[in-house]
């Protein structure tokens, strides 16, 4: 009796904590949508192309293309060109990156370079040090009033 239950509660506990390592990772399943993992004890030089899901842990130093999404572990050291349609991280990225949907900085990543995205969110405690560009593809004049001269101005 009293192991069925534990049982149960360990089974309870394991998808709890699936769930929260799912939110950890800006709410992407890490699980069979990953096509590639560098682990913790690897270090790599190259070039990184693919398409799907990359989990980097370990030490990269080179350039990653894809449209598809990079997730950064909280050990991962990257010093690389970065192309990607989305970025989660929580690990040390220096360089210069261009995400075509959005950025998302996790504590305690921290992020030396340019970036280039739509969408960018950080949480308390993520170090960013470096330039940021942001555009909307919806971009929307503003109101005559706002772009005319300061002299075109009246005062009250």
């Amino acid at each position: 009796m009293w192991r069925k239950d534990s049982q149960e509660t360990k089974s309870a506990e394991q998808g709890t904590n699936e769930n929260a390592q799912a939110q950890d990772n800006g709410g992407i399943e890490t699980g069979d949508n990953v096509v590639a993992f560098v682990g913790k004890e690897v270090e790599f030089k190259g070039v990184i192309s693919y398409n799907g899901t990359v989990r980097i842990d370990g030490h990269m130093d080179g350039e990653i293309h894809t449209e598809g999404i990079l997730l950064v572990g909280e050990e991962a050291v990257i010093t690389a060109k970065v192309s990607a349609g989305t970025i989660v991280s929580k690990g040390k990225i220096t360089g210069d990156i261009i995400a075509k949907e959005k950025i998302r900085l996790l504590s305690p990543a921290v992020l030396n370079g340019s970036v280039k995205t739509p969408m960018l969110s950080m949480e308390e405690g993520v170090l960013f040090n470096g330039n940021i560009e942001m555009a909307r593809a919806d971009v929307r004049e503003l109101p005559r009033a706002v772009n005319a001269p300061v002299s075109a101005i009246k005062r009250a």
